[in-house]
């Protein structure tokens, strides 16, 4: 094989595993919480756990995070952070930008000591939105 031809299909195979590792997760919420940040701009309280029955999909293919409420939220994925993981959680960041070209920071964090419960995070500069998620496809099993 030519030197051309190896660079040619080392390129090609990298290429077939990046479309093939590309998915799209479905989420659906149970909760919802928001906390502002205040006129001194300390951050507030936490809002009260309102229920919450919003789909959620984050779509590697199209890099986009699109939250499907009353209005629907629209976040381009950026950069993709490398997974942090510590003794209590397991958090996959997200660097995005919202529909106005906003820098917003989104994570998923899988609560390891309260059950493997999941929480999709939304930080904004002034709010953070809080969303208790599920796998669509778990809400699906359990009925």
């Amino acid at each position: 094989m030519t030197m051309n031809f190896k660079k040619l299909l080392f390129i090609a195979l990298l290429a077939v595993s990046a479309v093939t590792s590309a998915q799209t997760f479905t989420f659906q919420t149970t909760g919802f919480s928001v906390m502002e940040r205040n006129a001194k701009g300390s951050w507030g309280k936490w809002s009260d756990l309102t229920p919450a029955n919003i789909i959620i999909t984050l779509d590697t293919n199209k890099n986009r995070i699109v939250i499907y409420s009353q209005e629907v939220q629209l976040y381009r994925i950026a950069d993709y952070p490398a997974q942090i993981e510590n003794e209590n959680d397991l958090i996959y960041p997200f660097s995005c930008v919202d529909e106005d070209g906003w820098p917003v920071d989104i994570s998923i964090i899988t609560r390891k000591n309260q059950n493997n419960r999941k929480q999709l995070y939304i930080k904004h500069k002034d709010v953070v939105l809080l969303y208790n998620i599920i796998n669509y496809r778990d809400k699906a099993q359990k009925k």
